[in-house]
């Protein structure tokens, strides 16, 4: 890899192609979400939670196979939204020496500088709707990686997560148990009273928790697309 700062005039002509693959990281049956996501990602990914030695983080389950993203197909996801840790492409948030935050390109990326590409840049020099784009999805990982972890512990101690084995039944073709996650418990959510509620709703984790429950109803199209591919 190699990260260079983007500049509209070294970088004027790049152009980067919008592709999904496995060389870049779209298939996996478990990618990482910023609470900033759960309100757009729940109408299409079911989200749940793992523990791991940096906290409980939040995961979009695309897949019952390792390596399995049932929502991608050919080079393209078929979903509405699209995880920032994907739409942010080839391109990292780093500091400059002055101290001011740059976005960073990978030359050696096989999406830089291929054919049908998206401009960077717009004629005058300001930066072009796809840069904006990926620039925006760039500041949810920034900004969730920082708050993420306390969030999600607060879920937690509020008592709305709880470890689950979803299984799946596929019928004829077999079935599946995912383990070591963790789900939004709706019965919990729905008790919510006093000082927890007004906390909750207060600080915005209610609207978060409310998401993920949501996105359950997901796993029905998952199962739907696994059948679909068993029996292709």
């Amino acid at each position: 890899m190699t990260f260079v700062p983007l500049d509209n005039v070294d970088h004027a002509a790049l152009t980067v192609v919008v592709r999904a693959g496995a060389a870049f990281g779209d298939h996996a049956n478990l990618l990482p979400i910023m609470p900033a996501e759960f309100e757009e990602a729940q109408r299409d990914l079911p989200i749940v939670f793992r523990r791991g030695d940096a906290g409980i983080r939040a995961f979009v389950l695309l897949g019952l196979d390792r390596g399995e993203n049932l929502f991608v197909e050919g080079d393209r996801w078929t979903t509405r939204y699209v995880p920032a840790v994907q739409r942010r492409g080839p391109f990292a948030l780093a500091m400059s020496a002055r101290g001011e935050e740059v976005v960073q390109v990978d030359l050696d990326d096989p999406r830089v500088g291929a054919a049908g590409g998206l401009p960077l840049f717009r004629d005058h020099g300001g930066d072009a709707p796809y840069l904006e784009h990926v620039t925006a999805a760039l500041r949810v990982l920034r900004d969730g990686e920082a708050s993420a972890g306390a969030i999600h512990a607060d879920l937690a101690a509020a008592g709305l997560l709880r470890d689950v084995t979803l299984r799946i039944d596929l019928g004829d073709a077999g079935g599946y148990e995912i383990s070591d996650v963790m789900t939004i418990d709706q019965a919990a959510l729905a008790a919510l009273s006093g000082e927890v509620l007004g906390r909750l709703h207060g600080n915005g984790l209610l609207r978060a928790a409310t998401m993920a429950a949501a996105s359950l109803g997901n796993i029905e199209r998952l199962i739907e697309l696994k059948s679909l591919r068993v029996a292709g």
